[in-house]
């Protein structure tokens, strides 16, 4: 059975690449391919107003999302 993907592109020019401030904090916008060639676009709020927690959690996020351990249909953080 084929897993689901997160697609990830990094601009490593901007430290802030995939997440963004909403009025004070931050939340981190992936995608996850699915193995029926569909895309899920996820925005997960961090719960943070600090721009480096929000750094490392959207670091964490990708590591746990890489190394499989994720059900894209449930929110993470």
């Amino acid at each position: 059975m084929k897993q689901s993907k997160l697609s990830v592109r990094v601009n490593r020019k901007n430290a802030n690449h995939h997440i963004w401030d909403n009025n004070g904090k931050w939340w981190c916008h992936l995608t996850v391919h699915h193995p029926d060639y569909t895309t899920e676009r996820r925005r997960l709020s961090l719960n943070t107003r600090d721009v480096n927690i929000a750094r490392f959690l959207r670091d964490s996020l990708f590591h746990v999302y890489v190394a499989g351990n994720f059900n894209p249909r449930r929110e993470v953080v």
